[in-house]
């Protein structure tokens, strides 16, 4: 598929209708929107990323570095060395499977699968395959938990949340921004009750507050996309939120991305 900017009432026509296509990356900037309060950050530091990894989940286990990559044939989960970039494990997907969203809730790890509607679970300790469970609520897209539920999304502006062990469908909850959904939420980090998402085609990370179902604030990150663009051509669009519980730092990346970048702001 051609890549092509994709006007906001198209993105809200194409979240509405569940179209991915393999989600063809632009990363343009939505229109700003005043109402919303702006988070200011820094970037504290940069770590390496493997440019062939086409990030769609990204996680924290005990101070090791999750990641789940897309696209068939090259779909894995891999754990990795943050500082070093070094691979220590990695499963790689059958190629019917197009991996998607993580999220690690009491040693077991979850990983969605795009439209083959599969959740693949995991011993998050060493990656021994425990069972699949079926997903049948439209394409899986991120994936994070509170403790209780894991919570995921499929393209438009609703949070499901699920029974742990099992998939059930619990509930789901409508997110919206200034009284209008909130389209495109993706890949997802559950952080001190609030939940971030990553906005998908645009260069936003989304501060949901789930007891409200609203936006509360946002960070606009297009001057990290841009200089990520600039220096590493084939980059695509921003897409992996992760939080350090025991460091309480923030990383975003990006599908093909060469960096992962360390954000400091106050969560």
């Amino acid at each position: 598929m051609k890549k092509f900017l994709l006007a906001p009432v198209f993105v809200a026509f194409l979240a509405a209708v569940g179209c991915n296509n393999n989600k063809p990356d632009t990363g343009n900037s939505a229109p700003e929107t005043p109402k919303t309060p702006a988070i200011a950050y820094s970037v504290a530091n940069t770590y390496p990323h493997d440019t062939t990894f086409f990030t769609e989940g990204l996680e924290f286990y005990k101070g090791k570095l999750l990641e789940s990559t897309g696209n068939y044939g090259k779909s894995k989960l891999v754990q990795y060395n943050l500082v070093t970039g070094k691979v220590e494990r990695e499963v790689a997907l059958d190629a019917k499977y197009f991996g998607e969203g993580i999220t690690v809730l009491r040693d077991t790890l979850y990983q969605l699968t795009y439209r083959e509607g599969v959740v693949h679970v995991y011993d998050a300790k060493d990656f021994k395959k425990i069972k699949e469970l079926p997903y049948s609520n439209g394409e899986g897209w991120g994936l994070t938990h509170d403790s209780t539920f894991i919570i995921g999304n499929n393209s438009g502006n609703s949070l499901y949340y699920y029974q742990p062990g099992t998939f059930k469908l619990v509930k789901s909850l409508g997110i919206t921004e200034n009284g209008e959904p909130a389209v495109n939420l993706n890949e997802l980090e559950y952080i001190n009750g609030f939940i971030y998402a990553n906005q998908w085609q645009y260069n936003y990370i989304l501060k949901i507050d789930p007891a409200k179902g609203e936006v509360v604030a946002k960070m606009d990150l297009s001057p990290i996309v841009q200089q990520e663009k600039n220096q590493n051509p084939n980059a695509e669009v921003l897409n992996g939120i992760a939080y350090n519980p025991e460091t309480k730092k923030f990383y975003v990346t990006g599908k093909n991305w060469s960096k992962i970048y360390e954000l400091q702001f106050n969560l």
